[in-house]
Protein backbone atom coordinates (compact mmCIF):
# COMPACT_ATOMS: atom_id res chain seq x y z
CA UNK A 1 0.00 0.00 0.00
CA UNK A 2 1.27 2.88 -0.95
CA UNK A 3 1.90 6.30 1.84
CA UNK A 4 -0.06 8.95 1.54
CA UNK A 5 2.28 12.43 1.04
CA UNK A 6 2.08 14.83 3.18
CA UNK A 7 0.43 17.10 1.11
CA UNK A 8 -2.37 14.72 0.20
CA UNK A 9 -2.72 14.25 3.94
CA UNK A 10 -3.17 18.80 4.48
CA UNK A 11 -5.67 18.79 1.63
CA UNK A 12 -7.78 16.13 3.07
CA UNK A 13 -7.39 17.89 6.19
CA UNK A 14 -8.23 21.05 4.88
CA UNK A 15 -11.51 19.61 3.13
CA UNK A 16 -12.59 18.14 6.57
CA UNK A 17 -12.42 21.61 8.37
CA UNK A 18 -14.32 23.21 5.38
CA UNK A 19 -17.04 20.47 5.99
CA UNK A 20 -17.55 20.76 9.60
CA UNK A 21 -16.94 24.74 9.16
CA UNK A 22 -20.37 24.42 6.76
CA UNK A 23 -22.26 22.34 9.05
CA UNK A 24 -21.30 24.94 11.89
CA UNK A 25 -22.71 27.67 9.76
CA UNK A 26 -25.47 25.60 8.97
CA UNK A 27 -26.50 25.06 12.36
CA UNK A 28 -25.89 28.41 13.55
CA UNK A 29 -28.53 29.66 11.19
CA UNK A 30 -30.81 27.22 12.02
CA UNK A 31 -30.28 27.65 15.69
CA UNK A 32 -31.07 31.44 14.98
CA UNK A 33 -33.99 30.92 13.26
CA UNK A 34 -35.21 28.76 16.85
CA UNK A 35 -34.85 31.63 18.39
CA UNK A 36 -36.68 34.30 16.20
CA UNK A 37 -39.55 31.57 16.14
CA UNK A 38 -39.03 31.36 19.72
CA UNK A 39 -39.93 34.82 20.29
CA UNK A 40 -42.53 35.39 18.05
CA UNK A 41 -44.23 32.79 19.38
CA UNK A 42 -43.54 34.14 23.49
CA UNK A 43 -44.64 37.54 22.05
CA UNK A 44 -47.98 36.05 20.53
CA UNK A 45 -48.90 34.03 23.19
CA UNK A 46 -48.95 36.92 25.76
CA UNK A 47 -52.76 39.24 25.71
CA UNK A 48 -51.12 43.02 26.71
CA UNK A 49 -55.25 43.63 26.87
Amino acid sequence: MRAISAEARLHFYARSLKRSGHGLHLAALYSAFAVIAAVLLGTLSVHPF
